[in-house]
Parts: structure tokens; C-alpha cells; sequence
């Protein structure tokens, strides 16, 4: 093998090689865990993520398949466990899990984090790290954190390649469906494994030394080059407002950004009322990677993501916030929150870089979880799915229909795997006519699902968001359609984003559809009619809005 110690990362090209070499280890991390696991979750909408971190807890590479809102899950928790357990006590072959927003290793509890150092020479050179969405926790409050589920702070479940046993009792125990548990837990270990020894193979092949250095360059590269993008934006105060809803409470918050651009370098400052009885706070770590992927989509896409991305960045928003919570807060549904935070920062920077901003999307993750007892099985079952809706116009291009943005990058469950595995049946999967913002580009359309109960006493959980607003335009352009969920006759309304349904009830999700830009006038003619004909929008809203018969 050829050991390459004696070069120097001035080389662009070595330190591009053993970059894309990290990309690949993480890629093929993700990969073997899908393939390994057992849950829909997993296996079939990919709600896990991948990533490799320094010595010193930096994250070098994160699998492009993952969920940018995984980030907060995965930050930080190096520094926990090397605070809890100090040099010399971590061993080859060990596993830490975590899953706790206030201890370190999560944004919210079904997030299970698993991270295992990498050792070279006897010392700890890397750490790589998995993170699956575990559909467990079904049927459960969130007016704190101690309703959610089972917490886990950073603790050992492998000790020198060995699991131990009464740990993982204890947390499957405290799971609804241990079964689906023991089996993606273990998959999570086998892609932890595969990642360690596909590292220790890229060290045999350039030496420790190296790989070191060459980890600082990647860092050092990405931090240049952001700054480079940010400079680029005019310098100046942005500022920008929008409303929140969430089925759990009675009133829109109130959220604020003031994006400060100064040279090469920004500073997000957020306004926020203080921490609600309901799920949708934000620890610090969701918050900070909702920013980075906003700032990234806006001046770079292509910016490799590593914390070098980090450097140029301030972020503050007021501690004990809706933005910033504080233990006990609840925070299973930060997700419809972090992707409210993407729409204000685009808002803010529309005129800055109109370029590149989108109007606003779906703003939302839309969340609905099925839980009861399957009487096929015997066996409890939770079903848990995000549903996609309308992604924002662009300056050239029509917003996506039905898809996951911004903080979310899961796929959908397909029907026949739904049916198959629980006492369900999707009787309507379709995009929503008429749900996308008017705009020379027009906004993405939402999406209708409607799903019938074939089990008594199944409880069903909405996380959603713009159910009463709507996804804005942008110069000019149209707002998106607002979410909603309708009931079958009969059946328990929905209270609180809960209610509990019977065999033969019937619930509709409608997702919102986003926002468009540019006056509708300017749309090409051509466009709205190919709109009409595929029943995208309506003839008399073409001939109304557009001005177009069709």
C-alpha cells in the first residue's frame, strides 16, 4: 500500500480525493442501514441520516440521502460524551446511544443517535455516527419532554465490540414496538461498524497523518468558500415576520429574523415568545441547522457540508423561547417549526439575493401518526408518515408539486407497503387542484391523502402547519392553498390535532400547496393552458387570474 505522510495539504487534489472518500463512507453508512433495517420508517421512507465527525467532534461529511434537520440531532453530542466519559475510558469497539435534546444526541426522542469512535494508532482519530427516526412513540401528551417517550442520555451500548444487554432491555421496555426496535437498533450498529472499517481502510492506504490533515483542509476550504458566497450579498440589515399554527394550540405565535449581512460574515437574530405546552419548541441545535441549510440553499448550494460552514455564522434567539427552549419543553414536532424558520430567513433575504430565494413553500412537515392494535398480529403498531405538499416558486422555475422541502428529505411510504403492514387503506393519493400560489412561476401544489381505519380504537396525531395561513408569494406572486383534515361522517372530530377513530372512519389530509413569484400576468399563455389541461388549475381561474381562456 502507498502511504502518503510526506505530502502536504497544499495538494488540492489529494485533499479532494480523500474528501470524496469521506462523502463515500457516509453514503454507504446510510445505505447498509436501509438495507438492514427492518421498520417502514427506515427501510422504505429513509428517515435516517449519516455522518463522520473529527477527533474533535466537527462534522466532516453527512450522507446526501439524510435529513438536513438531522443535523440537530447529531450536533454536539461528541462534546457530551467526551465530557461524561474522559480520556482513556473509551475504548476500540464501542457504541454510545443517545436520543435527548437537553443531555446531548437529539432534537426530539424518536431521533436515536448511535456514534462509535475510530482508532488509529491507540488514539481516537474519527467518530462516525448514524441517526433513525424510530416510529415508536405513539399515543403520547407533549406538554413536556417527559410525555415523549424514553430519554437517553449519551451512554455506552457497546463496550469493546460487546452490546450490552441490560441497557438495551431497558430501552426496548419503555418501547411500544420492541420488535421493529431490537431489529433497526441493530442495524444501526452493523452501519456503525461498516463505517469504522472503512475509514481504518482509507487510513491504511494514506497513514493517519494525513487523513488529519486533510480533514482540517476540507473544513478550512468550506469556511473560505462560504465566506466568499456571503460576501456576495449585499451588506445590510433584512428583516422579516411570519405566523405560526399548530393543531396543539388556540393561537398563531409570532416569529421574527433580523439577518445581518457585514462583509463576509452573518449574524441571524430571532424574536420568539417564550416556550409553549405543546411540542413544537426548538432546542438550539435544530434551530442552528435550520440556518445552516438556509444559508447554504441561498448563496451556495454546492458548498460542501462540513462545520466549516459554521464559522461565519452568529445565531441568536432569545433562551427559553419557542426558538431556544429549555428543558422540560416538549419538542417532537420541532419540525414544523425549523421549516417556519427556512420561510422567514427567505422572506428576510427575497430582496437581497432574489435570484436564488423561493417564495414560500408548504411551511410544514405534516406529520400523521396511526397507532393501535392490529388483531392480524396481536401486536401493538404505530404508522407514522410525512407528507409531502407544494415547494415555492423560483425566479425561473415552477415550484415542485407534492414533495418534502427545506428541512426534510424523506420519501414517501408506497401504498402497498402501508396496506401490507398495518390495518389501514389508502383510498385517495393525489395531488390538490388549484393549491399552488398564482405567479409567473407558479408555487407547488399540496397534497390529499385519505386514509380509512380497518381496527377499533386507533388513535390518530396531526403535526401540521398553515392551517391558517397560507404559504406567501413573492413579487407579485399568489399564496399557496392552506392545509386541513376532514373527517368521514360520524367519526370523533380531531381536537387538538388528536382524536381516536373507528373501523370504517375515514380522515383526509390536505397538505398546503406554496407560494408563486411574479406577477400572474407575466406567466407565459402557452403555460396556463398546458396548466388547465393538466388539471393543475381550473379554466375559470386561468381565465380570471391569468387572463388566459383556455
Amino acid at each position: 500500500m502507498t502511504h502518503t505522510e510526506g505530502k502536504t495539504m497544499q495538494d488540492p487534489v489529494l485533499v479532494e480525493v480523500i474528501g470524496s472518500a469521506l462523502s463515500s463512507i457516509v453514503e454507504e453508512m446510510g445505505e447498509t442501514l436501509v438495507r438492514a433495517a427492518y421498520s417502514t420508517n427506515i427501510k422504505e421512507r429513509r428517515d435516517c441520516t449519516a455522518s463522520l465527525f473529527d477527533a474533535a467532534g466537527r462534522m466532516l461529511a453527512q450522507d446526501e440521502g439524510g435529513s438536513p434537520l438531522h443535523l440537530g440531532s447529531l450536533m454536539g453530542i461528541v462534546d457530551e460524551i467526551t465530557r461524561r466519559y474522559p480520556a482513556g475510558t473509551i475504548s476500540d469497539g464501542d457504541t454510545f446511544i443517545g436520543n435527548d435534546p437537553f443531555t446531548g444526541g437529539g432534537s426530539h426522542l424518536p431521533d436515536i443517535v448511535l456514534v462509535s469512535p475510530v482508532f488509529l494508532d491507540g488514539e481516537i482519530t474519527a467518530w462516525v455516527a448514524n441517526l433513525a427516526h424510530h416510529a415508536d412513540f405513539g399515543d403520547r401528551g407533549h406538554a413536556h419532554i417527559f410525555q415523549e417517550g424514553l430519554r437517553i442520555p449519551p451512554v455506552r451500548l457497546m463496550r469493546r465490540g460487546e452490546l450490552q444487554n441490560d441497557l438495551f432491555e431497558l430501552i426496548l421496555l419503555n418501547c411500544q414496538v420492541p420488535h421493529e426496535r431490537r431489529a433497526d437498533l441493530r442495524a444501526q450498529i452493523a452501519a456503525n461498524r461498516l463505517a469504522v472499517t472503512r475509514y481504518t481502510e482509507l487510513a491504511a492506504r494514506y497513514g493517519r497523518d494525513t487523513l488529519v490533515a486533510a480533514a482540517a483542509a476540507l473544513l478550512d476550504y468550506t469556511e473560505r468558500r462560504t465566506r466568499a458566497a456571503i460576501a456576495k450579498v449585499p451588506d445590510g440589515t433584512y428583516t422579516f415576520t411570519d405566523r405560526f399554527d399548530c393543531p396543539e394550540l388556540d393561537d398563531e405565535l409570532d416569529l421574527g429574523v433580523t439577518v445581518t449581512v457585514h462583509g463576509d460574515e452573518v449574524t441571524f437574530d430571532f424574536t420568539a415568545p417564550p416556550q409553549v405546552r405543546a411540542s413544537v419548541n426548538v432546542v438550539w441545535t435544530a434551530l442552528y441547522a435550520a440556518v445552516y441549510y438556509s444559508l447554504k440553499t441561498l448563496v451556495d448550494p454546492d458548498i460542501i457540508p462540513n462545520a466549516g460552514l459554521h464559522r461565519p455564522v452568529t445565531i441568536n434567539a432569545p433562551r427559553g423561547s419557542v426558538l431556544n427552549c429549555v428543558e422540560p419543553a416538549a419538542v417532537n414536532g420541532r419540525s414544523e417549526t425549523c421549516q417556519r424558520v427556512v420561510d422567514l430567513i427567505h422572506g428576510a433575504l427575497a430582496g437581497a439575493v432574489p435570484e436564488t430565494v423561493t417564495a414560500a413553500s408548504n411551511g410544514a412537515n405534516t406529520g400523521v401518526h396511526f397507532s393501535g392494535v392490529d388483531s392480524r398480529t396481536g401486536r401493538y403498531f404505530v404508522y407514522l408518515e410525512t407528507i409531502g405538499g407544494g415547494c415555492g416558486a423560483r425566479l425561473g422555475k415552477d415550484g415542485m408539486d407534492g414533495v418534502q422541502v427545506h428541512m426534510t428529505n424523506t420519501s414517501n411510504l408506497p401504498v402497498e407497503a402501508l396496506e401490507t403492514e398495518y390495518p389501514l387503506v389508502v383510498e385517495e393519493y393525489a395531488l390538490i387542484d388549484d393549491s399552488g400560489g398564482d405567479g409567473r412561476t407558479r408555487g407547488g401544489m399540496g397534497i390529499r391523502r385519505t386514509v380509512r381505519v380497518e381496527e377499533s380504537d386507533v388513535h390518530f396525531w396531526l403535526d401540521t402547519s398553515r392551517q391558517r395561513s397560507q404559504p406567501w408569494g413573492l413579487f407579485g406572486g399568489g399564496p399557496g392553498a392552506s392545509a386541513g383534515v376532514e373527517l368521514s361522517d360520524g367519526a370523533q372530530p380531531v381536537e387538538h390535532g388528536y382524536t381516536r377513530l373507528q373501523p370504517g372512519d375515514r380522515v383526509s389530509i390536505h397538505t398546503a400547496g406554496a407560494g408563486g413569484y411574479g406577477p400572474p400576468s407575466e406567466r407565459d399563455p402557452e403555460q396556463v393552458r398546458r396548466d388547465v389541461a393538466e388539471g393543475r388549475i381550473s379554466a375559470e381561474r386561468a381565465r380570471t387570474t391569468y387572463g388566459v381562456e383556455a
